[in-house]
């Protein structure tokens, strides 16, 4: 039979799970911290550039971390996307390129940045047939673009432009996702790509094409976690988890690169070679808070955007930024 003192004993247990809970200790009341529960769901938003993600994925990584959650992963072919989804309530996080965000946020949407990996200038590029005429960001000029609109292509041929001196209003844009964009590429209805990784790297390994200009000097390139502000607020303690399990799955892919290839090139399709070419040009990318210099570098896109009339208002990065509390 159950006494009293052992019912009471499992209820004042059982509270530890979700409460503070005081106990006397030598006469004196112990205070200790609440413990954080995992949300039921973590719905993650990625693309077949996102190596740290895709390693997760593939590993089932996040799976183990969060055995009282469900983890859900929900491709998508770029950042606009992949941010309409985490705006409508369709995904919790993901990851973009520095466009994006910019865009969601001049649109109205309720998202945060909660975590950055460092530049990757060389990871994006402008490419033109082998046999084209252009041969600097001058010839741009009257010429078919294409890129995917709002996303990282976007800002780098902007920038591009800047430096050659030409209007955006004297080159035609052909808004196109990567897929979309190879094709045309490679039917010859345009006459130069801006595209990133790994279907940059793709591209170089199947039909070879003269790269134009990488980011290098142009385009930082910088890769952003972002999430929904209710997901954040209801779960800090969570995206905590996820940004150090992304460092994580950063430090795996540079200590173990064969390994981490062959996982990128099984998932996304890619042959060995392409893969190791992708991850070659990949810097060391540690996941961790905002800082003020990326949070300035960003600013810089937006503003640029802004300044051609591609967004409709002027808008303030740090706004959106996510500073937990310590």
């Amino acid at each position: 039979m159950t006494t009293f003192k052992q019912t009471r004993r499992a209820v004042v247990l059982g509270a530890i799970g979700g409460t503070a809970l005081v106990l006397a200790s030598k006469g004196r009341a112990q205070s200790l911290p609440a413990v954080a529960v995992a949300p039921a769901q973590i719905r993650i938003g990625f693309q077949k550039s996102a190596v740290n993600l895709v390693l997760l994925k593939q590993r089932g990584v996040l799976e183990q971390r969060f055995k009282n959650s469900k983890v859900s992963w929900i491709e998508f072919p770029a950042g606009p996307q992949l941010l309409e989804a985490l705006a409508v309530g369709s995904v919790d996080f993901g990851l973009t390129g520095d466009s994006p965000p910019v865009f969601a946020q001049a649109a109205g949407k309720d998202l945060l940045y909660v975590g950055a990996e460092p530049p990757k200038p060389e990871s994006s590029a402008i490419l033109v047939p082998a046999t084209s005429s252009i041969n600097n960001l001058a010839d741009l000029k009257g010429k078919r673009i294409a890129f995917q609109k709002g996303s990282s292509a976007h800002y780098l041929v902007l920038r591009a432009l800047e430096k050659g001196q030409v209007a955006w209003s004297d080159i035609q844009p052909a808004y196109l996702t990567p897929a979309e964009a190879r094709a045309a590429f490679e039917r010859g209805s345009v006459d130069a790509w801006a595209i990133w990784d790994p279907f940059y790297a793709a591209a170089e390994v199947a039909i070879k094409p003269r790269v134009l200009t990488t980011g290098s000097g142009l385009a930082e390139n910088n890769s952003f976690y972002l999430a929904a502000r209710g997901f954040v607020e209801n779960s800090p303690h969570t995206i905590r988890d996820l940004l150090q399990a992304l460092t994580e799955a950063d430090h795996y892919a540079q200590t173990n690169r064969k390994e981490a290839a062959k996982i990128i090139a099984e998932f996304t399709g890619l042959d060995l070679a392409t893969s190791f070419r992708f991850l070659g040009r990949r810097p060391p990318s540690k996941v961790d808070l905002l800082s003020s210099t990326i949070i300035a570098q960003q600013q810089r896109v937006a503003d640029a955007f802004f300044k051609l009339g591609l967004i409709p208002k002027s808008i303030r990065v740090a706004d959106v930024v996510w500073q937990p509390k310590k």
